[in-house]
């Protein structure tokens, strides 16, 4: 089958570790199920593991990708949750620690992919293939920031550092919808027009002034580290889920403690949240924002565009 794949790491330059080609057809296992995929969104994940970040030299060569929607052999329409092991069995030992599609178990970024039937969730029919696709990741995870572990209300105020991301996005859509008063920051005057037009009622430069939000979702790191902690209000909550320009040179610990703030740590979210946020986007007629879709063969194409950090939401591949 063909499929994108981890051949080799290359720090400085991911890119130069991928390869497009024909890897063997995955083999389902008992309490597992093998989807013919339809459509995989593109994560920062995947080039984290071309840098080798999360994989080790002797699981290569190693299928990229954590998000796919597609077809079981019985005909339904499912999307995955990415999510494998960490306490759950359910086609693997209880023992098993938590990890994600393409970090143990080849990923999603080919024509199939086996995973524990476990993690299927229904796609809904209003919604498209490219549209299920991006949901397990970056939506996923907006998702609980906003929801779960940032306990937004209604009429609350969230900041969402660096407009133009799939979780940016995603978070900005969720929460207008959900009536939060979104603000963005982003050092992109377009990208700050974009998201004003998604729904969000403030954007901002990067590290300017903002109003102090109740919660402030923080995914970029170093680079807006200290705003997110200078902007949030006492007793609020900063939710963190990834760190693209690296970890923050100073935790701003006196900060933290002082003004009683919770830091909270968010990968993805479980297999209820992923089925709660597709009622969500059912119910409510909130669609993802797809930036771009590539083929499958060109996954090198939609790579690149992620890597340039080109795009404002989701690049998807389609099989």
């Amino acid at each position: 089958m063909l499929a994108a794949y981890a051949a080799r790491f290359s720090p400085d330059d991911p890119l130069t570790g991928l390869e497009v080609g024909e890897r063997p057809e995955p083999v389902a296992a008992e309490h597992w199920t093998v989807v013919d995929v339809r459509a995989s969104a593109l994560n920062h994940h995947d080039l984290w593991s071309l840098r080798g970040v999360g994989l080790r030299a002797e699981q290569l060569p190693m299928v990229l990708g954590t998000d796919a929607a597609g077809v079981t052999p019985d005909g339904r329409e499912v999307l995955l949750h990415g999510v494998i092991g960490g306490g759950l069995g359910h086609g693997v030992g209880p023992d098993e620690p938590r990890t994600l599609l393409s970090e143990r178990y080849p990923g999603t970024l080919a024509e199939r992919v086996a995973v524990p039937t476990y993690n299927l969730v229904d796609k809904p029919a209003e919604l498209s293939f490219v549209e299920a696709a991006c949901l397990p990741t970056a939506w996923l995870t907006a998702y609980r920031m906003l929801f779960v572990n940032g306990g937004a209300t209604p009429g609350q105020r969230v900041l969402v550092q660096g407009a133009g991301g799939g979780v940016a996005t995603a978070a900005v859509l969720l929460g207008a919808a959900a009536g939060l008063e979104v603000l963005v920051t982003s050092r992109d005057e377009d990208r700050r027009a974009q998201a004003l037009e998604l729904g969000a009622a403030g954007a901002f430069e990067t590290g300017a002034r903002v109003p102090r939000a109740d919660v402030v979702l923080e995914t970029v790191g170093r680079a807006t580290w200290s705003h997110s902690i200078r902007s949030v209000r006492p007793g609020g909550r900063v939710v963190v889920a990834g760190a693209t320009s690296g970890d923050a040179d100073a935790a701003e610990l006196q900060r933290i403690f002082f003004q009683e703030i919770t830091v909270v740590g968010t990968t993805m979210g479980s297999r209820e949240d992923l089925q709660h946020l597709v009622a969500f986007l059912a119910r409510t007629g909130v669609r993802p924002l797809v930036d771009s879709t590539f083929p499958l063969a060109r996954a090198r194409d939609g790579l690149a565009r992620l890597a340039a950090g080109a795009q404002f939401g989701k690049v998807v591949l389609e099989v």
